[in-house]
């Protein structure tokens, strides 16, 4: 923390194609409840907004990122497991998202994930996300079945075009998609997970690790995490929920 403050600047990886999360913006940074939630902890090590470098991580490189130490964190809709803490740490969680699957309007076929055991439907998600793993628990062929791109956004395009018939992600991130376009797309069903989301960073920096914790707290206790809810996510209608309990493991 006071190499940081030292040096006045800071590189945090999120994603720049999910609203309400991380999606660039007009301004060409990205905006969102990850990035409002990164801003909390930067400003605690007395760093300026304008200090802050932005380095896009889609799912499949968020470990990557953190292990070269091209970033300084990770705040990208990052769901903590047990694989992924082989090679980083997690502080957090500082939210609890549920997977759920998103389809045209006028899709009355696909009602949840079991939609895909018959072997006939095609399904999008993300390379080296979790929800991707989650759903071949559901698709008879994954080989035909489940289709693979680096972002989101390709998913949503495919199923525009009729590539897939559904994207499967994180509620949250579908109904941003959604919001940008309800006469289009739907949510298909009721959540079937829960995803906690956390901080990424270096599996051996437990000062860090601490100190995003204890900020954290005092972000739920003190209402700047459920304003940077508010001011984000929560414009979508998407639930803020109970303050998760923070896993100081």
């Amino acid at each position: 923390m006071e190499k940081l403050n030292k040096a006045q600047k800071i590189k945090i990886g999120t994603k720049f194609d999910q609203p309400g999360f991380g999606q660039k913006g007009l301004s060409g940074k990205p905006e969102g409840f990850d990035v409002e939630v990164a801003k909390i902890l930067v400003k605690e090590l007395g760093i300026p907004e304008d200090k802050i470098e932005y380095v896009e991580t889609p799912s499949k490189v968020r470990e990557d990122a953190i292990v070269n130490g091209n970033v300084d964190l990770v705040a990208a809709t990052y769901t903590i497991n047990d694989k992924r803490k082989e090679r980083i740490a997690f502080a957090g969680p500082y939210y609890e998202a549920g997977q759920n699957i998103m389809v045209k309007k006028d899709d009355t076929a696909i009602t949840g994930p079991d939609s895909f055991k018959d072997g006939t439907k095609k399904v999008c998600s993300v390379t080296g996300s979790t929800p991707a793993e989650n759903i071949k628990k559901y698709v008879k062929d994954v080989g035909t079945q489940l289709v693979l791109f680096d972002t989101y956004d390709k998913c949503r395009d495919a199923l525009k075009g009729g590539q897939v018939d559904a994207v499967t992600t994180d509620n949250v991130i579908l109904l941003g998609y959604i919001a940008k376009d309800e006469a289009s797309y739907k949510l298909a069903g009721d959540n079937f997970t829960k995803e906690p989301y956390g901080i990424g960073v270096k599996k051996d920096d437990t000062a860090f690790r601490t100190f995003i914790n204890d900020t954290l707290e005092k972000a739920i206790q003190d209402g700047r995490w459920k304003k940077a809810w508010d001011d984000t996510a929560g414009k979508f209608g998407a639930k803020l929920g109970d303050a998760p309990t923070i896993n100081r493991y």
